[in-house]
C-alpha cells in the first residue's frame, strides 16, 4: 500500500487535477460542471476525480441524481507538514495556492481530447 503522501503528490502531479482543485476552491461543483472546461470525456474526468478522492483532496456526494465534488481544505496538511520539515516552506495559504493554480491554468496548453 502506498504512503498517503505518495498518493497526494501523485494526485497533484497532473495538471488536469490541479486545475480541478483550483475550480473547487471557489465552490462545490457537480461532476458535469467540473468536466465542462476540459476537452476530454466525462469518463476521463471521473477518473481524475477518483484519484483526487482517493488522495483525500476532495469528497464526492450524490445529491439526488447529481454527483457533487467538494474540496477538502485540510487535505494538504500532511504534505505541508512534510515540506515544512525542510525549513523553507510556509504553511499552505489557500489564497496563494489558488493564485498558483490559476497561473498554472494560464500556462497549460489545452489537454487533447481523450
Amino acid at each position: 500500500m502506498a504512503h498517503p503522501l505518495d498518493i497526494i503528490f501523485a494526485a497533484l502531479a497532473d495538471p488536469t487535477r490541479r486545475a480541478i482543485l483550483a475550480m473547487l476552491l471557489e465552490d462545490d461543483m457537480a461532476v458535469t460542471d467540473v468536466a465542462e472546461p476540459f476537452a476530454m470525456s466525462l469518463a476521463a474526468i471521473s477518473k481524475h476525480l477518483q484519484v483526487l478522492a482517493e488522495a483525500g483532496l476532495i469528497t464526492q456526494e450524490k445529491r439526488g441524481r447529481v454527483k457533487w465534488c467538494k474540496l477538502e481544505p485540510d487535505a494538504l496538511r500532511a504534505a505541508t507538514v512534510w515540506m515544512q520539515g525542510f525549513g523553507q516552506f510556509e504553511p499552505v495559504n489557500l489564497d496563494a495556492f489558488e493564485r498558483f493554480l490559476e497561473q498554472e491554468l494560464r500556462e497549460e496548453p489545452e489537454a487533447p481530447a481523450a
